[in-house]
C-alpha cells in the first residue's frame, strides 16, 4: 500500500460548451483523437466493473489504511465514470461512436459479470489498473505526450485522471492479495488480458477512424501514421513497465511514483493549481 497518498476523492467537474472543442482535438491528432474517444468510451462501464470486483471483498479487509483506500478508490472511480461520460457525450457530438462503444462494453461486462468468478474479476480489474496507471504516469512524466493532447478541456481532464489513476494504482492489486488471490491467477489473468485488450482497443479505433473522411485524404492518412510511428505512447518503455506485472513479487508501488504525485497534485490542486477552479 502507499502509506504515502491517502486515496481521496476529489469533487470536480469539467465542462465542454459547443465550438470549444476541435473535429480532431489531439494537436489535429487523427488516430489519437479517436483512440483516446475509445479509450474514454470504454472508461465508464469498466470503471462500474472495477468498483464492483473491489467492494465485492471489501468486508474482508481488515487492515484500516486499506479500508480507507478502498473508499477513496470507490469514490474516485464513481467521478471518473460521471466525467468520462459527459465527455462521451461530447465526442459523440463530434461524431466519435462513443455511444456505441459504451453500449458494446456495457455488454461485455454483464456478460463478464454473470460468467465469471467474483476472484477472477477482481484479478482482471488488477490487470487493468496496471495499465490505466502505466499510460497515466507516462503521461504525467512525458511533456511531449502531454503536447500532443492539444491544450483544451479534454488535456485537462486527462491530467486530472491520470493522477488520480497513480495515486489508486495499488487498490485492487492489495485488495486481491489481502483476500488471497494467487500469484499464479494474477498473472496469467494479465496474459490473457494483454492478449484481448490491446486488440480490441486497437479494432475499434481502426472502426472509429472508418468513418471519418479524413482518413481518406492520402496526405492525412500519411501524416497520422507518421504521428503514430513516434508516439510517446508506444514504446519499448512502455511495453516494460506492463510487463513487469508478470513479474513474480511484483507490486505495483515497485515504480515509485511519488515524487511526480506531489508535483502535479500543487500542479493542478495547490493555491494556484490549474484545476482548482474546476472544484466543486
Amino acid at each position: 500500500m502507499n502509506a504515502k497518498y491517502p486515496v481521496r476523492t476529489r469533487r470536480i467537474r469539467f465542462e465542454y460548451p459547443p465550438g470549444a472543442l476541435d473535429r480532431h482535438y489531439a494537436n489535429g491528432d487523427l488516430i489519437l483523437s479517436h483512440t483516446v474517444a475509445v479509450l474514454s468510451a470504454l472508461f465508464p462501464e469498466g470503471e462500474d466493473f472495477f468498483i464492483r470486483s473491489v467492494r465485492h471483498y471489501a468486508d474482508r479487509i481488515t487492515d484500516p489504511e486499506l479500508k480507507s483506500q478502498v473508499a477513496g478508490f470507490i469514490g474516485q472511480e464513481v467521478t471518473h465514470g460521471r466525467e468520462h461520460r459527459a465527455l462521451n457525450d461530447r465526442l459523440n457530438e463530434l461524431g466519435y461512436p462513443t455511444h456505441f462503444v459504451d453500449r458494446l462494453t456495457h455488454l461485455l461486462m454483464i456478460r463478464a459479470a454473470k460468467l465469471l468468478p467474483w476472484r477472477i474479476q477482481l484479478a482482471i480489474t488488477s490487470a487493468l489498473e496496471h495499465y490505466t496507471a502505466s499510460i497515466a504516469e507516462l503521461l504525467l512524466e512525458n511533456e511531449e505526450a502531454q503536447r500532443r493532447l492539444g491544450d483544451n478541456e479534454i488535456r485537462s481532464m486527462l491530467l486530472w485522471h491520470a493522477l488520480e489513476e497513480s495515486e489508486h494504482k495499488a487498490v485492487a492489486f492489495d485488495v486481491y492479495r489481502a483476500t488471497g488471490g494467487r500469484e499464479s491467477m494474477r498473472i496469467n489473468t494479465m496474459r490473457v488480458v494483454n492478449v484481448l485488450f490491446v486488440p480490441f482497443v486497437a479494432l475499434l479505433s481502426i472502426m472509429s477512424l472508418l468513418r471519418d473522411r479524413a482518413i481518406y485524404n492520402p496526405l492525412r492518412l500519411v501524416q497520422a501514421f507518421g504521428l503514430l510511428r513516434t508516439s510517446p505512447f508506444i514504446t519499448r518503455d512502455v511495453v516494460r513497465h506492463l510487463n513487469a506485472y508478470n513479474r513474480r513479487g511484483f507490486h505495483p508501488d515497485d515504480f515509485d511514483a511519488s515524487e511526480l504525485l506531489e508535483r502535479w497534485k500543487a500542479e493542478l490542486f495547490g493555491n494556484e493549481g490549474r484545476l482548482v477552479d474546476h472544484l466543486k
